[in-house]
Parts: C-alpha cells; sequence; structure tokens
C-alpha cells in the first residue's frame, strides 16, 4: 500500500508538472503572439507602399496586424503588393494610385480609406522622388519643385486631411526624413530641403496636435534597396567604400530594420513619444 501510495504521489506530481508546462508554452505562445499581433484590426497608410522601403513597411505592419492603404503612381505594382501582402499576412490592402503632389488625390486618398475601413490609425509619409547627385547650382526650379512637391507637400496634404481621423484614434504620424538633410550630402540639395522642412513639419504637428492625442514622428532610414542593389552591382568599389562607413557594416533591411521600429512607433508601447527624430543608419550618423 505504502507503495501504491508512493506510486500515486508521483503520478499526480507528473501530471501537475505537465499541466503546468502546457500551461506556459500557450501562456508563452499567446503573448509572442499579442506582441507580434500589437497592432491588430488597426488601419495604416503607407505612401510608396508598393514598392522599396515603402513595401518593407507594408510588410511589418501587416506582420503586426495592421489593415493598409498602400499608394503609389504605378497600378501594377501596387496589386502586385496588395496580393503578396494579403497571401502572406492575411490583412486586407487597400491600393490607390495617387501622386503625393496632387491635393485631390490625396484628399481622395483619405476619403476612400474612411469609407473602406471607417478610421486611420497611423500614416507614414514615406513616397519621395527628387532629382538625386545634381549639384545644387544645376537645379532648375523644376528639379527642385519635384522634390519639394513630392515630399514636403506631399507630407503636408496627407497630414491635414488625416488629422480629423487620426484624433479620433489617437494615432500617430511617421514620417520620413535623410541624412542627406541631418548631415549635408553632396548632390542632395533639393530632396534634403523638402526632407529638412518635413522635419520642422512634423515637430510642429507633435506640438500642435498633441493635445488632440496624435503623436508625430520622424525616421531618417539607410536601407537597402532595388536600385540600391543595382548601384552595388555596378558600383562595387564605391560600394564598398559606402560600407565600411557604416560601423555596423551594413544597410538595413526595409522590413526588420526599419518597417518593425515604425511599429513600434505606431504601438502603444511608444505612447510618451513624439517630435523626435530616429536615425536608422546603422551608426553612419552619429550625433552628440
Amino acid at each position: 500500500h505504502t507503495r501504491k501510495r508512493i506510486r500515486n504521489l508521483f503520478i499526480g506530481d507528473f501530471i501537475n508538472l505537465a499541466a503546468k508546462i502546457i500551461f506556459l508554452r500557450k501562456f508563452d505562445e499567446q503573448s509572442n503572439y499579442k506582441d507580434m499581433k500589437k497592432l491588430e484590426g488597426n488601419v495604416t497608410i503607407i505612401t510608396g507602399g508598393g514598392k522599396g522601403i515603402g513595401y518593407g513597411l507594408a510588410e511589418a505592419f501587416a506582420e503586426a496586424g495592421s489593415n493598409l492603404v498602400i499608394t503609389g503612381r504605378t497600378e501594377s505594382r501596387l496589386v502586385s503588393a496588395k496580393e503578396r501582402l494579403e497571401a502572406q499576412y492575411g490583412v486586407k490592402v487597400l491600393p490607390i494610385v495617387a501622386d503625393g503632389a496632387d491635393e485631390e488625390a490625396i484628399k481622395n486618398v483619405v476619403a476612400r480609406t474612411i469609407a473602406e475601413f471607417g478610421k486611420i490609425n497611423t500614416l507614414v509619409n514615406n513616397a519621395q522622388v527628387s532629382k538625386s547627385g545634381l549639384p545644387l547650382v544645376e537645379h532648375s526650379r523644376e528639379d527642385f519643385d519635384l522634390a519639394i512637391y513630392s515630399g514636403l507637400y506631399a507630407a503636408f496634404f496627407y497630414m491635414r486631411e488625416c488629422h480629423p481621423y487620426l484624433k479620433e484614434t489617437h494615432g500617430s504620424v511617421i514620417n520620413f526624413a535623410s541624412g542627406a538633410g541631418l548631415f549635408g550630402k553632396l548632390g542632395q540639395a533639393s530632396y534634403a530641403a523638402a526632407k529638412e522642412g518635413i522635419r520642422g513639419l512634423s515637430r510642429v504637428a507633435a506640438a500642435e496636435w498633441g493635445p488632440d492625442g496624435i503623436r508625430v514622428n520622424v525616421v531618417c532610414p539607410l536601407a537597402m534597396t532595388e536600385s540600391l542593389q543595382q548601384w552595388k552591382e555596378n558600383y562595387p568599389e564605391l560600394f564598398e567604400k559606402t560600407i565600411q562607413s557604416i560601423p555596423l557594416g551594413r544597410f538595413a533591411d526595409p522590413m526588420q530594420d526599419i518597417g518593425r521600429v515604425c511599429v513600434f512607433l505606431a504601438s502603444d508601447d511608444a505612447s510618451f513619444v513624439t517630435g523626435e527624430t530616429i536615425s536608422l543608419q546603422g551608426g553612419s550618423g552619429l550625433r552628440p
């Protein structure tokens, strides 16, 4: 009887231990799921979301559970991005062709977003075009306007039109600037001017919109994109020299290194972060 009692006690302890292990594993899985899906049910507008950094951002926000509105100028690229994102992450994606320099087009993007989803939680102003590599004195007014309208005006239009809906959700704006403006990169006059204008606009918005519960932050990325990959293939020695100037020895991955930081900025984890410029440059933009 004593042996039987000991055996039963041992079996009971074993079952209790196994049950605890199963519970802890399930709890850990649920915690990881909640952490991964920290934006579940949200709605995020990403400009230029069909390629490059913008697509990496879209992947990161989709991974976190957010539905997406992606804009750009090429319909086929947007439709392709939609299909891939929906298939891989199970979120809903609304692709809209829009030029950021077109004020009426931006109003249409916001109207269609509200018609489709009923709310806006996050706005990410990523898209920008410019005459890269052109010295300041060789810029025409048209060259300068290209950068200012596609960057600064686009950010302004989107922010102004999204404001009422971001106020309702206590949402977040993430604007993209650049080391070109922070550090005065050669051949980037109009691009840097647009990006520094966006930083100024963002700081004012952070101050004005704080009482509305809207946070506004800026990201300055240095990421590997399709065009940079092509540049690497065409100029391998110059690429290697550039890499050597980056303390971490590489360019950022658009999804993992840039997108996930933006997800953090859009989440409740960053509820006390606003008006900041986050430099994601692998240490190449060291500042005091």
